[in-house]
């Protein structure tokens, strides 16, 4: 069993909104691009709470966030082999390289969903979750559990 976490803010926070991939759509994402739908993934907690971090507004720091984890089955996951990691993956703007790796993974349809390496700490992973594959129904999503950030985060 595949096991990752999902960190939202609490008003974002039913699984339908928090599973329907519409802001990665919306946006675009490290590994897609604007108008390309997927769920983004932490294989911890912890670091899910980084890349939260990294894109959230510093003054927000006080907001409710709700945590989910989800369980899928390991045969509907893959994971992007190094050598198909392009080398500017982390670059800032991003990488159409990398958006260009998750639009085909999304399109290909060829699993339920991808590990990836993360950008704020490169030898862990996230994972990037198809939330219109086949295999959706088998993903088991738990929670919402309450999470805030430690007030010490927030700023002076």
């Amino acid at each position: 069993m595949t096991i990752a976490w999902r960190l939202v803010r609490a008003e974002r926070g039913n699984a339908d909104s928090a599973f329907s991939g519409e802001g990665a759509r919306l946006y675009g994402g490290r590994w897609n691009s604007p108008g390309v739908g997927l769920v983004y993934l932490s294989a911890t907690l912890s670091l899910a709470a980084l890349e939260t971090l990294v894109h959230a507004d510093r003054h927000a720091f006080a907001r409710a966030y709700l945590a989910y984890r989800v369980e899928l089955p390991e045969d509907a996951v893959l994971t992007l082999p190094q050598a198909e990691v392009p080398d500017d993956w982390r670059a800032r703007p991003v990488s159409a390289g990398a958006r260009a790796v998750g639009d085909g993974w999304l399109r290909e349809g060829a699993s339920l969903a991808l590990w990836v390496p993360s950008a704020v700490v490169p030898l862990e992973h996230n994972l990037l979750l198809n939330p219109g594959h086949p295999r959706w129904g088998e993903a088991s999503i738990s929670g919402p559990r309450p999470f805030r950030f430690d007030a010490r985060l927030e700023p002076r």
